[in-house]
């Protein structure tokens, strides 16, 4: 089965379309952001995760005025490799989550457990997009109804919190500040 998502961000002009491919063996992502923030940007990322929505691995690739760049994040059995090489300093990272998209956000809302006040804290191997770079970096995830939850950054961008809608897949429908799902 396959799903075609687009987001377009509110606190710019910019759109992601997204293809969502379930197999039994897994879950592949391709997309495609444009952005005319940070001087403008195209950046695709590839994500495949496995049947329980854990992330593998995720590609990505950036074109901008500077050139063109490349980023491989892969998870090991003890850890995270980027670009081929071990990261330690991303040991017990549980999910990556990219920046410039509100898809790795459906990563630990599957995880969160229901009911209101529910919450769920975890570090990510957070990859900033327009720079290609990686750091761990801490969030949390707090239930706040059906459909509903609250994001609180607890690492690299500390205070930041922000209402995210969410349909029955776990997908972000609307990310306060900054995304907003397209029909």
């Amino acid at each position: 089965m396959t799903r075609v998502l687009f987001w377009q961000r509110i606190d710019l002009p910019g759109l992601e379309r997204l293809e969502l491919s379930a197999e039994p063996e897994g879950i592949t992502a391709r997309s495609t952001v444009l952005c005319q923030g940070e001087g403008g940007f195209r950046l695709d990322h590839v994500w495949q995760l496995s049947p329980d929505w854990r992330a593998l691995s995720v590609a990505v690739e950036r074109w901008d005025a500077q050139g063109h760049g490349r980023l491989l994040l892969e998870r090991t059995d003890d850890g995270w490799r980027v670009d081929g090489l071990p990261r330690p300093d991303l040991d017990g990272a549980e999910e990556p989550d990219l920046s410039v998209t509100p898809f790795c956000n459906s990563f630990p809302i599957r995880r969160l457990p229901e009911g209101p006040g529910a919450s769920l804290t975890l570090d990510t191997a957070f990859i900033d997009g327009p720079a290609l770079t990686v750091a761990r970096s801490r969030q949390r995830y707090h239930r706040q109804g059906p459909g509903r939850c609250r994001y609180v950054d607890l690492g690299l961008s500390a205070g930041f919190e922000a209402d995210l809608q969410i349909d029955d897949d776990g997908l972000v429908l609307r990310y306060e500040h900054l995304f907003e799902r397209l029909d």
